[in-house]
């Protein structure tokens, strides 16, 4: 079997809709959609814990936070542990890592499994990027998303042509605070972006983690957010939609330039004459809030948190325009690349290979259901509790330390009104408390809390 080359582009906190291919009106994203109108949307992937570095590193291996001992910010990765790219490069894969890491440096914390790697330091910065790897520290000038695509263009056009490749394209952007580059400073200019229906969200239907977080756009967002001191004398509703327009266009200024290497680097595949052999993924650490709920950021297990974009292009296997509503995780990424290269899972993953769902298959007993677990507890900046959860198609249960919240996806998509006490719910909630149990158990996940007595 010839095995295919891999190429895994991620952002950080790119939400999926602010994707056109998802039916997002804030902006077309032509290049990134090409991925989706060649190849497979998916349309219900989630993460299992929405923070940058738990995030990534489920996706390196395939494990819950609790397993792989990324839970917040604070706790790096042992990096040695087992990892989709150490497992390409076991088989013969040339393995590349370009980009934001956020996992630790120095040590057992520095990227593991790959011949090349070059990463930002922390978040890193969005001019001229100061890079780590084996041989020490540089500096390069220009745009940071230019300059990773540059930097992994360089590794395709020096490639071994007699191995398979497994190339990580990992960007900062569009993480805060939203530095666009000097092509794109005057897109949006002169006009108003729309507002989501829940910007001036009360957050009366739900109980206090929402109205005590700390990510209001129109409260919190700080000038150099904001590029500009707040205006004196507005309204409270004036300030809000000021502070969104100026926010989110920063936001999408950079997912432009994110959209434009996207299309460079489809091209240079193209070029060389790789396309129909190489998996094309896309996807983001988790979602992210653009004025829905009146909020900024991530963490919350709400929709526009937990959601995320997952494109897959591969001209052998993927049929083009295709789509699917299977629920997928992000700890199904490593063991589904490992199955498209043939080459076996780590008995540790936890995840499950998509696959027959790129093939246009659901396995019989395909999960209807997921786990969530939020570990970096009232954090200083965001305030967000710790929590966990489960979500179905239908319903979505979220437990805090002191409350709890039930969401009926089907009438109230956009999550406004808790129905957790309302007795028309009772045997809604009974089984969805014992799922969430019975999901944690199968995780192997350590108990959060007594549940609640039916």
């Amino acid at each position: 079997m010839k095995r295919p080359n891999l190429v895994f582009v991620l952002t950080d906190d790119h939400a999926a809709h602010a994707i056109s291919a998802y039916g997002s009106e804030l902006m077309p994203t032509p290049q990134l959609d090409r991925i989706a109108a060649e190849g497979m949307r998916f349309d219900a992937t989630f993460c299992t814990n929405a923070l940058c570095a738990p995030s990534r590193a489920a996706i390196l291996t395939g494990t819950y936070s609790h397993v792989n001992g990324v839970r917040t910010l604070s706790t790096p990765i042992d990096a040695r542990q087992p990892s989709f790219p150490a497992l390409l490069r076991a088989v013969g894969y040339q393995t590349w890592l370009v980009g934001k890491w956020h996992l630790g440096h120095g040590g057992v914390h520095d990227p593991h499994g790959f011949d090349s790697w070059e990463i930002l330091e922390d978040q890193g910065e969005y001019w001229n990027p100061e890079l780590l790897g084996p041989g020490g520290r540089r500096t390069v000038p220009g745009y940071t998303t230019t300059v990773l695509t540059d930097l992994a263009l360089e590794q395709i056009a020096g490639r071994d042509p007699d191995r398979p490749f497994c190339l990580l394209l990992w960007h900062k952007a569009p993480h805060r605070s939203w530095d666009p580059d000097v092509a794109h400073l005057g897109l949006f200019d002169g006009v108003d972006l729309p507002e989501p229906p829940t910007l001036f969200d009360d957050y009366a239907g739900r109980g206090r983690a929402a109205r005590e977080a700390r990510m209001r756009v129109g409260r919190d967002l700080n000038e150099r957010d904001l590029k500009a001191p707040w205006p004196r004398g507005l309204p409270a509703d004036e300030r809000t939609r000021w502070a969104y327009q100026s926010y989110l266009k920063d936001y999408l200024r950079c997912v432009a330039s994110i959209d434009d290497n996207t299309g460079r680097l489809l091209d240079a595949l193209d070029e060389h004459g790789l396309a129909a052999d190489t998996v094309v993924a896309y996807s983001s650490d988790q979602g992210f809030f653009l004025g829905d709920h009146g909020w900024y950021d991530k963490r919350f297990m709400y929709e526009e948190s937990l959601r995320m974009p997952l494109m897959v292009r591969y001209p052998r296997e993927v049929a083009p325009g295709t789509s699917t509503d299977a629920m997928a995780l992000n700890v199904d990424f490593a063991p589904t690349f490992l199955d498209l290269a043939g080459v076996p899972a780590h008995p540790r993953m936890q995840g499950r290979s998509l696959r027959p769902l790129l093939r246009g298959e659901r396995p019989a007993g395909w999960r209807t259901s997921m786990y969530y677990r939020y570990w970096e507890h009232l954090d200083g900046s965001h305030h967000v509790p710790a929590h966990v959860g489960v979500r179905t198609a239908t319903h979505k249960l979220i437990h805090y330390p002191d409350e709890w919240e039930l969401f009926d996806l089907g009438r109230d998509p956009a999550e406004l009104t808790s129905r957790y006490a309302d007795p028309a719910y009772d045997t809604v909630r009974r089984e969805l408390t014992a799922e969430l149990e019975r999901l944690r158990r199968e995780v192997g996940d350590e108990p959060w809390a007594p549940l609640v007595r039916m």
